[in-house]
């Protein structure tokens, strides 16, 4: 007679969570003796803060499999996350640099990659009409003549950022916390063209156009049009942007020019820019209204189904935090009794005014140094030091909060449909030994 062999708790873990909760933690909801060693033994080490793990909690080392990675010129290896559209993710140890590099900046495409411009990138033509008293059709040559150039370090987020933390799993691609970027661009500032065109007094909202196809190559359809309240079209820090680090625009990152909206979704910075049309009401191109790029403004059902109908446009991205010294899943030197901690921390139009880590799963936390920001709208660093008692299985948990007192929540809140704002705490795995 064969016996049958229960499957080992890593196994357990990967397949059947439920199953793995109730043999690791039983009734009692204790890590205890036969249960903590074989938790140990399926994380590769003793875990010396197992008193406080959270019942039925999923050790971050057992949650996450291997990526498939990118193979581009002139890009890193990104985490693919779809490739019709191409979408990667930046790993949060390739965003350890104060200013993105360009080979490390997320990629997120809605349709497909229109070809490189051909001509000369000065005579790129951009539309300024709709509710204005001048429409404008400019070069991008008259633009740099006209109008004073500006360089900001901003951040660019998608509005997806994190979706992969909601339960359950929405719709769209499962990001982590890699689309996110603090490059520096070089442009116009939106409102000296939109005050050169002259807006006319019932201007209130912006509506964006570029090149690229949509995915089924018909020509009526956009890939993504998407557009503003006027406000955030003046404020200083929006750009019509011309450069990159001080380099001309990649293509793949919507040369020859694109807009960049620091703080709000990054579908708003659209990418080979063609056109703004300024209108009276809200924009109703492709990417507004229903669910897209909406959060509930009263909480639903998770996983329930809904129109959006009482929903609100995301403007200010959520506070969040990355760690950029340990990549998850480091296997420390034993004896290893201290370690430097650093990342990136931003709120959106806000600034971070706390970044705080744990090691004892959020049992206690100790404070970060928080620089200030560059400029308005770029991410702040952040760094510190951590004390290990012994060698083991350690989780580095972190968080951020804005100057408004708003703090990465331990789980995501406000599911929605297709994942939008999820910022909860995040964690590392590290072992020591």
């Amino acid at each position: 007679m064969t016996v049958p062999q229960e499957r080992s708790l890593r196994e357990l873990y990967a397949e059947d969570a439920e199953r793995a909760d109730a043999l690791a933690f039983g009734r009692r909801g204790a890590l205890k003796g036969a249960s903590l060693a074989a938790l140990g033994a399926a994380l590769g080490a003793g875990i010396p803060f197992s008193r406080h793990m959270p019942v039925g909690y999923l050790p971050a080392a057992l949650a996450q499999g291997a990526p498939a990675t990118l193979r581009m010129d002139g890009k890193a290896a990104l985490v693919i996350l779809g490739e019709r559209p191409l979408v990667a993710e930046t790993p949060e140890t390739m965003l350890d640099d104060a200013v993105t590099p360009v080979d490390k900046l997320f990629i997120r495409n809605n349709g497909q990659v229109p070809e490189a411009f051909a001509g000369d990138p000065r005579s790129w033509k951009i539309r300024i009409d709709g509710e204005v008293n001048t429409p404008l059709e400019i070069t991008l040559g008259e633009l740099e003549q006209r109008f004073p150039p500006v360089t900001l370090q901003l951040q660019m987020e998608c509005g997806g950022n994190g979706r992969g933390q909601f339960q359950p799993q929405t719709r769209g691609n499962q990001w982590g916390n890699g689309a996110i970027s603090n490059a520096a661009w070089t442009g116009v500032r939106l409102r000296d063209v939109l005050t050169a065109a002259g807006l006319k007094p019932g201007a209130s909202h912006t509506g964006h156009f570029g090149a690229d196809p949509h995915l089924s190559g018909d020509p009526n359809r956009a890939a993504i049009s998407r557009g503003m309240p006027i406000a955030k079209a003046m404020e200083e820090d929006t750009l019509i942007a011309l450069r990159l680090n001080g380099q001309p625009i990649p293509n793949i990152h919507g040369a020859p020019a694109r807009l960049l909206v620091p703080g709000w979704p990054g579908s708003l910075s659209q990418k080979w820019l063609t056109r703004i049309l300024v209108r009276s009401t809200p924009h109703d191109g492709a990417g507004m209204g229903g669910t897209s790029y909406r959060v509930p403004v009263r909480p639903i059902v998770p996983g329930s189904e809904n129109n959006g109908r009482d929903f609100a446009d995301m403007q200010s991205m959520p506070v969040r935090s990355v760690l950029t010294s340990l990549a998850h899943g480091a296997r420390l030197p034993a004896g290893t009794r201290e370690i430097d901690l650093r990342g990136a921390a931003w709120a959106g139009d806000d600034t971070v005014r706390a970044v705080d880590v744990s090691l004892d799963f959020g049992a206690t936390w100790r404070p970060m140094q928080v620089a200030a920001p560059a400029n308005r709208h770029a991410w702040q660093r952040w760094t510190g030091k951590a004390a290990l008692p012994s060698d083991g299985y350690f989780e580095v948990w972190y968080r951020a909060t804005d100057d408004k007192g708003r703090m990465q929540p331990h789980l995501p809140a406000n599911w929605n449909p297709q994942g939008y704002g999820a910022n909860a705490i995040s964690r590392a795995a590290i072992l020591v030994g």
